[in-house]
């Protein structure tokens, strides 16, 4: 795959070895939809946007996640980072001498109020606190409120495939396509059976749990971006705005106006 890779400055502190600084950290505003292209770190990275949506991308799949939520991307893995709109980014590198008991993938999480606090106190504090002092022991606690959480159903798995990446890629483009899996089939040129085979072993999804999947991704983003949800409903496929608002809190536990209400 062809890639436009970021060259990332030598002292990033993604890439800071100290086990006596096991979180370090980095903030970025932006004021438009842009992008950091494909790049690793030898630190494994919480990605949490405090305003606006974020998307992760990685050769496995993609991660679209609120305000809420943060993307755990394990040290050395290969990714892109973009979002639509204004962001506010907080990054927090964590030393691998402290990601003990962490996913070795990628996940999504929900950050409780605590984390965040600390999230937002520890890139205030710049990454050459004293390794004796108050911030020092702030960080510190860091790693232990990382290995609480639990990861969320918000990943979109992408198959390898050729004959599952034409479906996948179009679906993409547009989410709320009700086509059956047959009719992709025959514009596949394969049998209805071995894409639903495909799909199992390549995703771990049937391809209608995938789409859904798709589309529950989909409206996350588009609700945070303020989008009413009737529109979002119809745009991507449900009979109505009920149906829709059942099938998100069936998955994530929540309606969307408590799931994307601003945290406290």
């Amino acid at each position: 795959m062809s890639r436009n890779r970021q060259t990332l400055a030598s002292d990033h502190p993604g890439d800071l070895l100290d086990a006596r600084r096991p979180i370090v950290s980095v903030s970025h505003e932006a004021v438009q939809g842009h992008q950091f292209h494909w790049h690793r770190h030898r630190r494994a990275q919480l990605v949490l946007a405090s305003r606006g949506v974020v998307t992760v991308k990685t050769d496995d799949g993609t991660w679209v996640v609120p305000p809420q939520q943060a993307v755990w991307v394990p040290a050395g893995v290969e990714h892109a980072v973009e979002w639509p709109g204004l962001l506010t980014l907080r990054s927090l590198y964590v030393d691998p001498s402290a990601c003990d008991r962490m996913p070795p993938s990628c996940c999504v999480f929900t950050v409780p109020a605590l984390l965040r606090e600390l999230v937002l106190r520890a890139s205030s504090l710049g990454n050459d606190y004293a390794l004796d002092g108050a911030e020092a022991r702030l960080m510190a606690v860091i790693p232990d409120e990382l290995r609480r959480l639990t990861p969320e159903p918000l990943h979109l798995p992408l198959p390898q495939d050729p004959r599952l990446c034409a479906v996948t890629d179009a679906l993409m483009a547009d989410p709320g396509n009700d086509r059956a899996l047959g009719d992709w089939a025959r514009a596949a040129g394969a049998s209805e059976r071995t894409l639903a085979r495909l799909f199992r072993r390549q995703t771990g999804l049937t391809f209608g749990l995938w789409r859904q999947r798709l589309r529950l991704l989909a409206a996350v983003s588009r609700l945070a971006e303020g989008q009413p949800v009737t529109t979002v409903a119809y745009d991507l496929g449900y009979g109505s705005p009920s149906a829709f608002i059942s099938m998100f809190r069936r998955t994530l536990g929540q309606t969307p106006g408590r799931y994307l209400s601003p945290p406290n």
